[in-house]
């Protein structure tokens, strides 16, 4: 396993062990979130990949919380917000951008998780 920090823009690298910010980035005022991306070829038992799961989930976690939280920003900014103002065209490019950083998914298997991504957060923003 190694920690990598994967900056605003997707771009991935190794991190700075002083700080946590990524090498040669500016200093935000975002917090990092330094999560371990295991190798799959690593783990040996259950216990280790349940483990390195369970490290992924939390993480995931908490970026679909900021997500949901940011989406919902977007929905009180467009002029028709909801389910209503869905742009099918953003979210063919949503999916073009991780299909970039995730080939092997694929892009019908991604496109399926954000649009569950995205229906559960236009939920979350009519709550």
């Amino acid at each position: 396993m190694h920690d990598q920090v994967i900056d605003a823009t997707g771009a991935s690298g190794p991190s700075c062990p002083a700080c946590g910010t990524p090498e040669g980035a500016a200093a935000s005022r975002a917090p990092l979130l330094r999560v371990p991306l295991p190798v799959a070829d690593d783990l040996a038992t259950v216990a280790q990949a349940r483990a390195a799961i369970d490290g992924l989930d939390a993480a995931l976690a908490v970026l679909l919380e900021r997500r949901a939280a940011v989406a919902a920003l977007v929905q009180r900014l467009k002029p028709v917000g909801g389910f209503a103002g869905r742009n099918p065209g953003r979210e063919r490019e949503i999916v073009d951008a991780m299909a970039e950083h995730a080939p092997s998914l694929g892009r019908d298997h991604l496109t399926k998780i954000m649009n569950a991504v995205i229906e559960a957060g236009l939920d979350a923003a009519d709550r």
